[in-house]
């Protein structure tokens, strides 16, 4: 899951790093939360053209969403608004060699389906682990079948020297990780 808070050009993203300086442990031990990455991007920075506050989150199971969005979440919508929430279904999960370690980037890509082809057939060659890369922590992949998207998330321990075309590169601030371990590794069915 996934929301993001385009932020002014002028926002002093200093704000959002006090925020989660003094609230990020508090997902520390979330029931149900494999991942919370506090995610941002600032303008210039990775060539982003924005700002923007853009949490993402891996969930053992829909309970832990649940109990996030209809409870802490308040914070978010007391002080930003209620922004739109993306949501996708697991389809695959990787370690990668520096998994032990903190990570702090991470990328985005989003991919169409095709839609000529068969939705089985579309993942074939998408669920298999990432080539082991230095500083490769992670890599989820998941599927919107609302937009018929494929969505592919990396955390990194260091920003890639260059991200792959396409992609979106956020820091993270810090991540919350009380069940990373237990999360389901390989393909998802």
């Amino acid at each position: 899951m996934q929301y993001e808070l385009t932020l002014p050009a002028d926002y002093d993203m200093t704000v959002i790093e006090r925020r989660v300086a003094e609230r990020g442990s508090a997902t520390d031990a979330f029931p149900h939360l494999g991942l919370k990455a506090y995610a941002v991007r600032r303008i210039g920075r990775h060539g982003s053209p924005v700002n923007a506050y853009a949490p993402f989150y891996l969930w053992h199971d829909p309970a832990g969403m649940n109990a996030f969005l209809y409870g802490p979440f308040r914070a978010i919508v007391t002080d930003f608004g209620r922004p739109a929430v993306r949501h996708w279904v697991g389809a695959a999960f990787h370690r990668g060699p520096a998994f032990g370690e903190q990570p702090v980037f991470l990328t985005r890509r989003r991919v169409p389906l095709p839609a000529d082809v068969l939705p089985g057939d579309a993942l074939d060659g998408q669920l298999e682990p990432p080539a082991a890369r230095a500083g490769l922590h992670s890599e989820a992949v998941a599927v919107d079948p609302d937009r018929w998207e494929l969505l592919r998330v990396t955390l990194w321990t260091a920003a890639p020297a260059r991200p792959d075309p396409g992609v979106t590169g956020f820091d993270v601030l810090h991540a919350s990780t009380p069940h990373l371990e237990r999360l389901a590794t390989g393909r998802l069915w």
